[in-house]
Parts: C-alpha cells; structure tokens; sequence
C-alpha cells in the first residue's frame, strides 16, 4: 500500500491537520466565538478531506492500474467501486 501513495506528503499534511485539531481544542478553552471555531473546522475537514483524495488518487494511479493490467479486473472494478464509495461517504 505504502507504494501508491507518497507518505512523505501525507504526513507533512496529517501533521498539519493534527496541529489545526490541537489549535480548535485550545480556541474551546480560550472562550474564542463559535464562527471562529467552525472556520476552523471546516478548514480540518477541507484538509483531511484532501488527504483523501491524495491516497484515493494513488489508488487508482497504482493500485487499480496494476488490478487492471496483471489481475483480475472485475475484483480490481470492485475494490475500487468500494473505495469510492467509502470516500464518497466521508462527512
């Protein structure tokens, strides 16, 4: 798995979105208006939403093309119709 995807990217994203969840849970301490913390929650999701779609991406780059090429290809159909369907469904 770790070959469809760059991981280094990955983790300097997800390091981010952790430092914006710890930034939301300081802002609830600090009395810091409502609007101001769904911005920025809104900001985690649109980020975290994003990593997604990079290992999504790295899916369909790597591992449904090799499917389609080497292997069976109405698993590979499925197994992709299942990610989709799981990243579609994030919320």
């Amino acid at each position: 798995m770790k070959q469809c995807m760059d991981s280094d990217n990955l983790h300097r994203r997800l390091k981010k979105i952790i430092g914006q969840v710890q930034a939301i849970d300081r802002m609830i301490d600090e009395d810091i208006p409502c609007e101001d913390i769904l911005s920025q929650i809104n900001a985690a999701k649109s980020a975290l939403h994003k990593v997604g779609q990079i290992v999504l991406e790295g899916h369909i780059n790597h591992c449904v093309r090799d499917g389609i090429e080497h292997g069976d290809v109405d698993q590979t159909i499925a197994n992709f119709t299942k990610a989709v369907e799981r990243f579609a469904n994030m919320k």
